[in-house]
């Protein structure tokens, strides 16, 4: 199969503005091109890929970035900037694509998606959103109705936000195991990960840490810097220990040492990339009950669900981490996150998109 995929138009891929797109993008790259699959990528300039996906070809598009529907009201009008990265990179990827069996959409937004109704090539989306945007959900109500394999999701919990979606296709998220390493580091410090911004409610997790009078390790790019700023003046000077944004490599190495993380988000994640990365390295999740890690976490067996927004209950689960046993954290992943798994139940879709197709 020769796949031409977009990639997000949000920052370039390795600046960490595009969240847990990058790392989705470079696990399915890698696991389809392990498969034999042909794959071009439409990217924004100075996109890097990871070492292990040097077979992919890089086609380099420059532009405006779009605005993150995070960070737009549900129903606010779609907005497409002059010399917009986005139009530029389908542009690029339709051109591509007439020698392809299929084009691959990872951009939430409105634009490609509106395509699939106005271009022979057959167009899949893989949605890493719930419903953020009134009119992106009427659109893809719409384009369902004619193309109902069309779209994929990472999580059925984010299916549900979509609820004219009958019988979703749900891929789940894949990792290159080889790339984190188990660590039996019980007595490490608290950990948080992700982009610093209000949806992802870290001054609940320095709650946490500031009750137990630790330092908590923030990994991410501060997005909000005026959020940012805010929750270190609302504790103590020291509770916060900023370690800015880390490559894979780099970021498992230290992720793998604390005894715990701490996932606070304020909406529904799709999946919840780093709550597996921070399983894969041993290391046991206490997330909100919502959204993708209400469904990837085992409570009791991989970490604890605590009630959504509950800080003090979050805080009596943490209290109890050591309950959980490293290896069974390891032991999910390898079960049900590798690249493998994950890039054929891709393939496997695609197939269907290209033959309902025909």
């Amino acid at each position: 199969m020769r796949i031409v995929l977009i990639s997000t138009p949000l920052g370039f891929l390795g600046s960490g503005k595009g969240g847990g797109v990058e790392l989705t993008l470079n696990s399915l790259v890698s696991g389809l091109l392990s498969l034999g699959h042909s794959v071009d990528i439409v990217v924004p300039r100075n996109s890097k890929l990871h070492k292990n996906n040097e077979k992919a070809k890089l086609h380099f598009v420059e532009g405006e970035d779009q605005i993150s529907w995070q960070h737009q009201n549900y129903n606010s009008p779609v907005t497409i900037p002059d010399n917009s990265l986005l139009a530029c990179m389908l542009e690029k990827g339709l051109d591509i694509a007439k020698q392809a069996d299929v084009m691959l959409n990872m951009s939430y937004d409105w634009l490609p998606i509106w395509m699939t109704l106005n271009v022979e090539i057959p167009v899949a989306h893989i949605i890493s959103m719930g419903s953020e945007s009134s009119v992106i959900s009427n659109l893809i109500s719409k384009v369902y109705a004619k193309y109902p394999y069309n779209f994929a999701f990472h999580s059925k919990i984010q299916a549900d936000d979509y609820p004219f979606i009958k019988k979703p296709i749900i891929i789940g998220n894949g990792f290159k195991l080889d790339n984190y390493t188990f660590q039996n580091s019980v007595k490490g410090p608290l950990a948080w990960v992700g982009r610093v911004a209000p949806e992802k409610g870290l001054e609940d997790a320095v709650y946490v840490a500031n009750k137990l009078g630790e330092k908590l390790k923030v990994w991410g790019v501060k997005e909000d810097e005026i959020y940012a700023s805010k929750i270190e003046q609302s504790f103590p000077k020291g509770t916060i220990e900023w370690m800015g944004f880390l490559p894979t490599n780099e970021l498992q190495k230290e992720l793998g040492k604390c005894r715990a993380l701490l996932n606070t988000p304020k909406w529904n994640e799709a999946f919840g990339n780093v709550v597996v990365e921070a399983l894969a390295c041993g290391v046991p999740v206490v997330a909100y009950k919502r959204g993708g890690p209400s469904e990837i976490i085992q409570h009791g067996q991989t970490g604890y669900l605590a009630e959504p927004d509950d800080k003090k209950n979050m805080l009596s689960y943490v209290e109890i981490i050591e309950k959980i046993e490293r290896k069974k954290c390891r032991e999910w992943v390898e079960k049900n996150a590798s690249i493998d798994i994950f890039a054929n139940k891709v393939v496997n879709w695609l197939n269907k998109v290209i033959d309902e197709s025909k």
